[in-house]
């Protein structure tokens, strides 16, 4: 039974203001250790553990309020002058922050939290007493940072087509799920910064974060090994007002259509009558894409919130190698789809983990070779058209592409023949195969050639790309490109005979016509030469089990993060934004999800990163399979 029952509200507000609270004391906390007689800092990190003290007494968590008390008394003696902040201070100060996030998490599960480490009150008394500091307990939140979870395994998903089933799925014939429901994780929700007032909306508007190409349906719950996903999302009400007075326009123009209408059916079909009736329909469609984009603004939150609690994982793990890295934050005002930075936190946390660990030098490699003893990181956020970029790029020794491929090949990842046939981009993408790690000996952070594979699966998995750039003894940047949001993904839709399919344009570089004569078979496969470059050819309805009924007239070329190939069509229909919808109960290997065109036809949205991990190595058809005569011949 649950420590707090009757007080679930008051519990959920404190949990979800002092998270936020505390991940701002955690980064002032870093800067105070760059500038230890900061009065700004020390009063604001004062009032922090002063609030968070106030919310846990009205909860009667007697051990939070006893740490809480000790670190506010130890800050007021800091700024008031009685104290000097020490080395050893720091680290149980950061030591005690650790131990009250740890605290949250037992309230989270409704049970008040046990005594903190006797060793760390024990420090905290001897620092107010002017006594030596010991050895602080080390701090929980650089051990408490996990690589990535895994992608879910393959087997899990449904094998093949069945069309049937998938029909049923789709026109709603097939049992319907309850809706699902989310727990919710209070110290995980998402604000908004200084922005007043504001509201919270219970259910986030649009896709759910499940919905999104790539991902698999799980079943309804939680599961004990999973993060709760905070389903709500706090949005500043100038924008909600923006919602509201576009509804109320299309409730007027509907009102103007509906008059129309009447008019037209007792006869009126004059010209002034039809005029208005098109500049009616004309101010409704541009309506309906002012709401579209308005809701879709509901959905979006500064990235700021997700980098809010790097600076203090990067600053412990530095202190745990014994470097001196500061991790400097650009960009955190840019927005970006809510469900989006909860899935990038974890991708994140480990580029970041790799970049102290792998990327920058030690302190004495670094004078040896010039450089200035503290290192950098740099993460960065900013919009480009209608994506997000996301950088964490660091000043150490950058990346050595022969010892890549050399590593690879001793490995066995690779052969002979393509470690000498890969260039510097695909020497780098190297680091991305699971199992692949240029350190001999395995680390208690890493080492063990995990961890980067998950990050470009999970990056794909939000229809994104990660590409790296290096400069031996400069640094290294991973650069991650996403879309704003996942709620409407730009398609290409695609025709295999009058069948039409929709893949992602993001993946798409360009049409072209496809010449059989022009076809060549090279290794078994067909392939074309497009600029020079030989390009394999994957016929839509091979990828999809389909016997072809006429020569492909279309190529698209298409790219994948480590690899480009044209995708043999009938025909194409043109450019959509899809509105996408997933497939709650059966979802089809290769199928991301669905949408539905302007007249109302339903087309699947293929996930071709999938699609082509079903071929596995032996990709590609002989040239005889593009044409039907042929391949019924055989």
């Amino acid at each position: 039974m649950s420590d707090f029952a009757g007080m679930e509200d008051l519990l959920l507000d404190f949990l979800t203001e002092a998270t936020d609270l505390l991940s701002d004391v955690d980064n002032k906390l870093v800067d105070l250790e760059k500038n230890p007689q900061d009065a700004r800092l020390l009063n604001d990190i004062f009032r922090g553990f002063h609030t968070i003290k106030g919310g846990a007494g009205f909860l009667n968590a007697a051990e939070l309020v006893t740490l809480c008390h000790l670190t506010e008394n130890l800050f007021d003696k800091l700024r008031t002058g009685e104290l000097l902040l020490t080395k050893e201070i720091m680290d149980s100060i950061m030591a005690a922050t650790g131990t009250v996030r740890d605290m949250f998490g037992h309230l989270d599960s409704g049970v008040l939290p046990p005594p903190a480490d006797a060793r760390l009150i024990a420090n905290l008394k001897a620092a107010l007493a002017g006594e030596p500091v010991a050895a602080a307990v080390p701090a929980a939140v650089a051990s408490s940072v996990a690589a990535p979870v895994a992608a879910p395994a393959a087997a899990a998903l449904t094998t093949g087509l069945d069309w049937e089933q998938l029909h049923g799925a789709v026109a709603g014939a097939a049992a319907v799920s309850a809706a699902p429901t989310f727990a919710t994780e209070p110290g995980m929700h998402t604000q908004v910064a200084d922005q007043t007032p504001e509201v919270i909306i219970q259910h986030a508007v649009g896709r759910r974060a499940t919905d999104k190409p790539g991902a698999i349906s799980a079943p309804v719950g939680r599961r004990d090994n999973e993060k709760a996903r905070d389903n709500s999302i706090r949005v500043d009400t100038s924008r909600l007002d923006q919602v509201l007075n576009l509804s109320g326009e299309i409730g007027l123009t509907k009102n103007r259509l509906n008059a129309l209408r009447s008019d037209i059916l007792n006869g009126r079909s004059d010209t002034d009558t039809l005029h208005a009736l098109d500049q009616a329909v004309s101010q409704l469609d541009l309506l309906v894409s002012d709401l579209q984009n308005a809701v879709m603004k509901t959905r979006m939150q500064p990235i700021g919130r997700l980098f809010q609690k790097y600076p203090r994982i990067a600053r412990d793990l530095a202190r745990n190698l014994g470097k001196d890295v500061e991790l400097l934050l650009v960009g955190e005002e840019t927005e970006i789809d809510k469900t989006m930075i909860e899935d990038l936190s974890d991708p994140i946390i480990h580029l970041i983990r790799n970049a102290v660990d792998h990327g920058v030098e030690g302190p004495q490699e670094r004078l040896a070779a010039g450089k200035p003893e503290k290192s950098q990181v740099r993460l960065e956020a900013r919009q480009e058209g209608d994506h997000i970029v996301l950088i964490v790029a660091d000043d150490g020794k950058g990346m050595n592409a022969e010892r890549l491929r050399a590593k690879a090949l001793e490995k066995g990842i690779i052969t002979d023949e393509e470690a000498n046939s890969m260039d510097e981009r695909q020497s780098f993408n190297l680091v991305f195969l699971p199992g692949f790690s240029t350190m001999e000996v395995a680390s208690d952070v890493s080492g063990r050639g995990v961890g980067m594979d998950v990050v470009r699966t999970n990056i794909q998995k939000l229809n994104g790309s990660i590409e790296i750039k290096s400069l031996p003894g400069k640094g290294t940047s991973f650069v991650i490109s996403l879309p704003l949001t996942l709620a409407i993904l730009p398609v290409l839709l695609v025709q295999l005979g009058e069948q039409p399919f929709a893949v992602p344009l993001s993946m798409v570089r360009e049409i072209l016509p496809i010449q059989i004569e022009q076809v060549q078979e090279v290794g078994g496969r067909a392939t074309m030469v497009v600029r020079g470059e030989v390009m394999p050819i994957y016929p839509i309805c091979n990828l999809l089990g389909w016997t072809p009924v006429q020569v492909p007239e279309y190529g698209v070329l298409m790219q994948t993060a480590d690899h480009a190939f044209i995708l043999a069509i009938d025909g194409f229909m043109g450019r959509e934004d899809a509105v996408i919808k997933s497939l709650e109960d059966f979802r089809p290997k290769g199928v991301a999800g669905v949408t539905t065109l302007s007249n109302g036809q339903i087309v699947l949205i293929l996930d071709m990163k999938e699609l082509l991990a079903d071929m596995g190595e032996n990709r590609g058809v002989p040239r005889s399979a593009l044409i039907p005569e042929t391949r019924a011949v055989a």
